[in-house]
């Protein structure tokens, strides 16, 4: 499952998600263009020894490095993101995630400068003009620092620190330590914790300041839908009417902001960001990269932008928050 983790940093309020808030308290004001010139949209890894120090650190490495290609090649973000991975032994992926909390008005506005896909511009016709967020009512966004660079606000996590944090339990995958019980889909696990270090999760059960996946929460009806009711449904869509993928919304342990896996709804196959793995399934990026697309990341498409650029402004931010999301051992396929 997973959980959402705020960032521990220098720009926004930090706060720890999954228990406990780490308060920190700094008034700056970001400007919104000044993020540094890269070749291109790059993930670093970090690897800590729990990690080089395996027998089988090549082949973890590798796919840890092959799962990063994958975003390198569909994104064109020029910033560079980075994530420590370090190993671990119970549940199956966890990550913690710098995040700032800022003025819905701001993000709104850096997100439509910064518009490439003609599903941004579905996405954006259907958000509120502010100055409230159409989520919770409230004047507030809380975006995470990868997610606030994707979109040419330049805040970093606090100086040394990497914009988040992933373990993997590589005893339960494939390729995995020795003595793995091969279960488990290393690429796939190692993907759905990047999607969260990058800027999915939702805010439920955590916070009234709604992460940028959740303006895009609506019932089966088309309207906004932003509870811990077990038996109110939520999907994700760009146009309140075309549900592409449903969030676990049961209060069964799992991420908000995951995909509905237990039991997974009819017909739909394992995914990445399922909040309970379907053991020995190998899913692979699809609605993930949508997600990714509308909360501000450049996906690479064959068509010009729809949206014309507009000029960002600035985001007020206050301290610090880290999201934190742990995932437990997948479910049987149902």
């Amino acid at each position: 499952m997973c959980r959402l983790h705020g960032l521990r940093g220098s720009v926004l309020s930090v706060h720890r998600v999954a228990r406990g808030v780490l308060a920190a308290s700094l008034a700056v004001l970001i400007l919104a263009s000044a993020a540094p010139a890269h070749a291109g949209f790059v993930i670093n890894p970090i690897f800590d020894v729990s990690i080089t120090s395996d027998p089988n650190a090549a082949a973890i490495e590798g796919v840890i490095n092959s799962a990063i290609s994958e975003y390198e090649a569909k994104f064109t973000d020029p910033i560079t993101v980075n994530i420590e991975f370090h190993s671990m032994t119970s549940g199956l992926g966890q990550s913690s995630t710098f995040f700032s909390t800022g003025p819905y008005s701001s993000f709104l506005a850096a997100l439509q400068a910064d518009a490439t896909t003609s599903d941004d511009a579905i996405a954006l016709a259907h958000l509120a003009a502010g100055p409230n967020n159409p989520v919770t009512g409230n004047t507030l966004m809380s975006v995470k620092t990868a997610n606030l660079r994707a979109i040419g606000i330049n805040v970093n996590p606090p100086a040394g620190q990497p914009d988040g944090f992933i373990g993997l339990n590589t005893h339960i995958t494939f390729p995995g330590s020795p003595g793995s019980t091969l279960t488990y889909f290393l690429k796939a696990v190692t993907q759905h914790e990047i999607n969260e270090v990058l800027g999915l999760g939702s805010a439920l059960n955590f916070s009234q300041n709604p992460f940028p996946e959740d303006l895009y929460r609506y019932d089966a009806s088309g309207n906004r839908s932003f509870t811990t009711n077990a038996a109110a449904k939520a999907f994700f869509s760009i146009d309140s009417t075309t549900l592409l993928a449903q969030f676990d919304n049961q209060n069964d342990g799992g991420d908000w902001g995951d995909w509905q896996s237990n039991p997974r709804p009819p017909g739909v196959p394992p995914k990445v960001q399922d909040a309970f793995a379907t053991p020995f399934a190998t899913p692979t990026l699809g609605v993930e990269l949508t997600a990714l697309d509308v909360i501000g990341y450049d996906l690479v498409v064959p068509e010009p932008s729809a949206v014309s650029l507009l000029g960002t402004g600035m985001l007020l931010a206050s301290g610090f928050g880290v999201w934190r999301h742990k995932r437990r051992a997948g479910r049987a396929a149902v």
